[in-house]
C-alpha cells in the first residue's frame, strides 16, 4: 500500500513545494487525509479500531475528502519517513495514531506549517499541530466492576504493554473498578513491551493464570489474551473493539474506542477553515468510549451497576478517580473528596493499592 501512495501528480508536488497550501485548499480537490497506523489493520483492537473510524469517516464525508492509510509504521525513525512521505504526497490533515509517534510528528509538522497533523494519546502541540485521546481508563472501569464480580480467586490479570501513563493509568482504573464490588481483589500485571505481540501476548496471559488469575485484562492490540482464556477455561475481556467472536466462552465484555466522533469533528474543522490545535480528551459523555457485549454469566446487578456508572460518566455525574486513592506504597495519593484533574490523570505513573509488583522503571 505505501508504493501506492508514493504515486504523485505533478499538480499535488508543486502544491506542496516548500511546505505550500494543499491542493483542496484551491478547492480543485478533495481534502487527502493521511492516518499513519502503529499495528496491521487486522489486529481486532487498536488499528482496527482507528480504521474503523477512518471508513465511518470516508462514508460521511463523501467525494469531500480522500483517505488513506500506512500500516505497520514502527515508533522510530520509520515513523518520520511515513508521515513525510504523506505531506509531500499534498495530504492537508494527518493522523498519527500512536504515543510513539510523537517527536517524529512534531518534526515534519516544522517542515509543512500548511498541514494540519492530529498526533493520539499525546501531549505536545504545536501552531499546526493537536492531539487527541479516548479516556480508555473509563472503559477500564467498567471492565473492573464486572472483573471484580465474576473472580472466584480474587486474583485478576493484566497483560500491559508499554508502561506509560495512559496504560498504567488503564491498569489502576481497572483495578478501581474491581475494588468497587470486590474490595479483596488483588491484580497481577506482566509487561510485554510491545503494542501487538500476539505470542507475547500468550504468554504472558497463560502466566497470569498458572498465577491463580481467574479474569484477564490487557492494554494490548491482539485477541491474544482472550483467546488464551478461552482455551485455558477463564475468563477475558475485548479491548479496543468488540472480541466476543475470539473467545465466546471466556468474554466478558469489551471496552470498545469510537474514534469516528473525534476524526469527523476535525474533519470538519478543516473544511470549514477553523481548524486550530486543540487536545481533546473524550470519553462515554462524546461517544469515544463504550462497554459493550455484557455476557449473559454476568449477575444483573453487576450488569446494572455498569449501567448506572456508565450513566454517570456520561452526564458527568460520576468521577472515577475521586478520593480517598490509595497509591501501592500505602500513601494518599488523591484526599478525600478531592476529584483528579486532567493534569493528574496525564501524570500517572504509580498503581494503585491492590496492583502488585513494580512499575517499570521504577
Amino acid at each position: 500500500m505505501l508504493n501506492r501512495f508514493r504515486l504523485l501528480g505533478l499538480a499535488a508536488a508543486l502544491a506542496l513545494a516548500a511546505g505550500g497550501l494543499p491542493a483542496h485548499a484551491a478547492g480543485k480537490a478533495p481534502l487527502k487525509i493521511g492516518f499513519v497506523y502503529v499495528g496491521p489493520v487486522g489486529d481486532a483492537g487498536w488499528t482496527f479500531a482507528h480504521d474503523q473510524a477512518r471508513k465511518a469517516l470516508q462514508a460521511k464525508f463523501g467525494d469531500k475528502v480522500k483517505t488513506q492509510y500506512v500500516e505497520n509504521v514502527p515508533e522510530g525513525p520509520d515513523a518520520e519517513r511515513v508521515i513525510r512521505d504523506l505531506a509531500q504526497q499534498g495530504d492537508g490533515l494527518i493522523f498519527t495514531t500512536s504515543f510513539g509517534f510523537m517527536e517524529p510528528t512534531l518534526k515534519v509538522a516544522r517542515d509543512y506549517p500548511k498541514v494540519k497533523f492530529e498526533h493520539a494519546t499525546g501531549y505536545k502541540t504545536a501552531a499546526n499541530v493537536g492531539t487527541y485521546d479516548a479516556r480508555t481508563y473509563e472503559g477500564a472501569y467498567m471492565a473492573g466492576i464486572i472483573a471484580g464480580g465474576m473472580t472466584k480467586t480474587d486474583i485478576l490479570g493484566v497483560v500491559g504493554s508499554v508502561p506509560i501513563p495512559e496504560v498504567i493509568r488503564n491498569i489502576d482504573s481497572f483495578t478501581l473498578g474491581a475494588q468497587s464490588v470486590n474490595p479483596k481483589v488483588k491484580v497481577k500485571v506482566v509487561w510485554v513491551n510491545k503494542w501487538f505481540d500476539p505470542p507475547k501476548e500468550t504468554e504472558a496471559a497463560t502466566s497470569l493464570v498458572n498465577q491463580g488469575a481467574d479474569v484477564l485484562f490487557q492494554n494490548t492490540d491482539s485477541p491474544a489474551v482472550l483467546q488464551t482464556a478461552e482455551k485455558l477455561g477463564k475468563y477475558a475481556f475485548g479491548w479496543d473493539s468488540d472480541m466476543a467472536k475470539f473467545g465466546p466462552k471466556a468474554h466478558l465484555a469489551s471496552a470498545v474506542v469510537n474514534w469516528a466522533p473525534v476524526y469527523e469533528y476535525e474533519t470538519q474543522r478543516v473544511l470549514d477553515g477553523t481548524w486550530k490545535p486543540q487536545q481533546i480528551w473524550w470519553g462515554v459523555g462524546h461517544g469515544a468510549i463504550n462497554i459493550v457485549s455484557i455476557s449473559d454469566k454476568v449477575p444483573a446487578r453487576i450488569r446494572q451497576r455498569v449501567e448506572t456508572v456508565k450513566a454517570g460518566l456520561k452526564d458527568h455525574s460520576f468521577s472515577i478517580w475521586k478520593g480517598p486513592i490509595i497509591g501501592q506504597n500505602g500513601a494518599t495519593v488523591l484526599a478525600a473528596g478531592a476529584k483528579a484533574d486532567d493534569k493528574f490523570l496525564h501524570g500517572i505513573s504509580f498503581y494503585v493499592k491492590g496492583v502488585e509488583g513494580q512499575v517499570p522503571g521504577k
